[in-house]
């Protein structure tokens, strides 16, 4: 039997399984941003944090999908990367959002959405992407993701909006100011994973009208702004992909029950359903 890696990669955080002969390992690494990294550093650290530990297997096939792959050009750099290490692998290098569209979709139509730190979403054919709709990033877009959610909780808690109750638990929990939440947002790098930060306090304090008003409110200008514009979305199963979808599936449920959506899978991250696919597609 044929051995497949898959690997699923952030900026921050890389996963990486090797299938093959029944068998299931999982190695995590640093992330990997083509924006940052050149083609000669992604291989040194796929070489000293992945290849080190599997260079007595001999992999056969190397699905990688990462953030930054929808640019033509840093797809190619990974590539580039990934076949001098695995010289006689078959190697292809995919966006984060097909990896969603796999793990949720398999090999059947549907729409698949990602709401996790950002928000993306896509109609899928069962074998590629046919319809985007447009990512803005999260100054401008992002509906529903956990950048999104956060943004409103910080601004509950600096308008004044929060009863006393949720300010003292908010106060409690980050103990910080408005020139320290500004100066995050403003001035330091990633701001979108810290305002995704304050998503938890949302988590945490389910049942409150407000903290439910933010959760509804936000998924529901995903649906929207988003889901409604494919024509699709009454024909097919809904799917969702990331730690926003899984944590509030609830709302989610409810949203596809008012619009009239079939809902399909929910997954935390598309690892998962991308070895199930990997598995059947190898075979």
């Amino acid at each position: 039997m044929s051995v497949t890696l898959i690997a699923d990669s952030g900026a921050t955080k890389a996963e990486w399984v090797l299938i093959g002969n029944g068998k299931k390992k999982t190695i995590f690494t640093q992330g990997i941003s083509p924006y940052f990294l050149d083609t000669v550093q992604v291989g040194e650290l796929v070489d000293q944090e992945l290849k080190q530990k599997i260079k007595n297997i001999d992999v056969d096939s190397v699905y990688y999908y990462g953030t930054g792959c929808s640019n033509p050009d840093n797809a190619k750099s990974i590539k580039k990367a990934l076949k001098k290490l695995f010289k006689d692998a078959k190697i292809e290098v995919n966006t984060d959002l097909m990896a969603a569209a796999r793990a949720v979709c398999g090999d059947q139509k549907g729409i698949a959405s990602i709401l996790g730190t950002g928000s993306n979403s896509c109609f899928f054919n069962g074998k590629n992407i046919i319809k985007n709709s447009p990512g803005l990033g999260y100054v401008l877009g992002d509906e529903g993701s956990g950048a999104y959610l956060g943004k409103k909780v910080i601004q509950y808690y600096l308008y004044n909006t929060f009863d006393d109750e949720l300010r003292a638990l908010f106060d409690a929990k980050f103990v910080t100011t408005q020139v320290e939440i500004l100066d995050n947002v403003y001035k330091k790098p990633l701001p979108n994973r810290y305002l995704a930060g304050f998503t938890m306090f949302l988590a945490e304090n389910r049942g409150h009208y407000m903290i439910e008003n933010i959760i509804e409110d936000g998924l529901n200008d995903f649906f929207f702004q988003h889901l409604c514009k494919y024509n699709e979305v009454w024909k097919y199963p809904v799917n969702f992909v990331g730690s926003v979808a899984y944590g509030f599936k609830d709302v989610i449920q409810q949203l596809c029950n008012s619009y009239e959506f079939e809902l399909g899978n929910i997954l935390k991250n598309p690892m998962q359903g991308l070895v199930k696919y990997h598995e059947v597609t190898t075979v």
